[in-house]
């Protein structure tokens, strides 16, 4: 006769190490070096887990926990509701070569009734949970990453020919705000490369038709507009209230003038700029790095560069 469940769940707790949820809140209090292994379903994840915590589904454990947790000599603390599917887990990384793991006994519902801390990422509606589903499967994303983009803000300068592809796939990935600079008007020459535009939009600011453009692709973006020239005078308070700044500008007074901005705002610049099949793309994190004028100290004398 087989076993039943109770007698599974007892022979593997026999087998394995169980820690308590006070031993567990200790050694996060004393800095230990530890691995918080939540082996819950994603919904369960959503409604809160302790922080530093990784995510590995039991059901996707043996395909998923070597990719996730390379170094088979840490310590692992498994955890899940109420401890079962942690034990179970526990005898698994054990099999797997796992040197060090236990689990928390009495799971997250008792951390969560002792009134230990723990932390609840950005709640998204179903309809997001939809949109973003593939950056879920990215584990240098998930859904934690998700909620920091739709957080984000980002302001480009210039909807043109390097603003354009930006600003589409900001758009898509679901920045949440999303600033936008340009003075100038469609042309109907600007059609064959910057996307952000249509033929109907000839004429118009760039801004209103970049606007509108990212706002059909996203709903959930929020786009300002700022239809004027960028300036010593108001590019401080312009870029004041954002994260990180896309330059898309195509003159080297206007290049430089970002610079100097991001560098005195520190904020960082991703820097782009093109030349027929030649491009150049760089990320200028002021404080981390060189910026603009570090590298190019003063811009080229006036016709040594095409346009």
């Amino acid at each position: 006769m087989g076993k039943s469940y109770q007698e599974m769940l007892k022979e593997i707790k026999e087998q394995i190490k169980e820690v308590t949820i006070e031993q567990v809140n200790e050694m996060l209090n004393n800095g230990d070096r530890v691995v918080l292994l939540d082996v819950r379903e994603k919904d369960e994840w959503r409604e809160g887990y302790i922080e530093g915590a990784v995510n590995v589904t039991r059901g996707m454990l043996e395909m998923q926990i070597e990719r996730s947790l390379t170094d088979k000599a840490a310590k692992v603390i498994c955890y899940c509701a109420g401890g079962v599917r942690s034990a179970f887990t526990a005898k698994v990384m054990m099999e797997l070569g796992y040197e060090d793991v236990s689990s928390m006994a009495g799971g997250f519902n008792a951390w969560k009734q002792a009134r230990y801390n723990f932390v609840k990422d950005r709640m998204l509606s179903s309809d997001q949970l939809s949109r973003y589903s593939r950056h879920f499967m990215l584990p240098q994303l998930g859904e934690k990453g998700q909620g920091k983009l739709l957080d984000a803000k980002v302001i480009m300068v210039g909807a043109g020919g390097l603003g354009s592809p930006a600003g589409l796939y900001l758009a898509a990935a679901g920045v949440g705000t999303m600033g936008i600079v340009d003075s100038d008007v469609v042309d109907v020459t600007n059609l064959q490369r910057q996307v952000l535009h249509k033929t109907a939009d000839v004429g118009r600011p760039k801004t209103e038709s970049a606007k509108e453009t990212i706002n059909a692709i996203n709903p959930d973006v929020e786009v300002i507009t700022y239809q004027e020239k960028l300036t010593s005078e108001n590019v401080m308070d312009i870029i004041e209230d954002y994260d990180v700044v896309v330059d898309g500008c195509d003159n080297f007074p206007t290049r430089y003038l970002v610079n100097d901005a991001c560098v005195l705002a520190g904020k960082p610049n991703v820097h782009g700029s093109i030349f027929q099949f030649e491009g150049q793309a760089t990320v200028l994190s002021s404080g981390e790095g060189p910026c603009y004028r570090c590298l190019y100290p003063e811009p080229p004398p006036p016709g040594m560069v095409p346009s």
